[in-house]
């Protein structure tokens, strides 16, 4: 499957962004997904991840209340709505597909989009 990621953007903290992230091929379903972010010189942060049927999902501790992810299968897209952005929330965002079930961790993710730069100004 192949990702792309789009949505980023210079925001002012305290503003709302949506994040999507579009799957080529016919077998998104049964894909979990996730969204991770980066800064560079750190490693690559979990974010936020759901199931195939949209039914589970986890989220880091950082933007837990603040961040919604959501899918639909039939559009083949995943979303990541960010409300409340802070500047430590500025990061290169990338989704990323599972063929498992939903995890957190970067090393189980079999696909990878490029990254959607999301830049939160004080």
């Amino acid at each position: 499957v192949q990702l792309q990621a789009s949505g980023g953007g210079l925001v002012q903290a305290g503003d709302s962004l949506r994040l999507t992230c579009a799957a080529s091929g016919r077998t998104f379903s049964q894909y979990s997904m996730g969204w991770f972010r980066q800064v560079p010189g750190r490693e690559r942060e979990f974010v936020a991840s759901i199931g195939r049927r949209g039914t589970d999902t986890y989220y880091a501790d950082s933007v837990k209340g603040r961040f919604l992810i959501s899918r639909v299968n039939s559009q083949n897209s995943v979303y990541l709505e960010m409300n409340s952005l802070k500047p430590e929330d500025t990061a290169d965002y990338f989704c990323a597909a599972h063929s498992g079930t939903t995890t957190t961790r970067p090393w189980h993710y079999n696909y990878w989009g490029q990254g959607t730069l999301v830049t939160v100004s004080s």
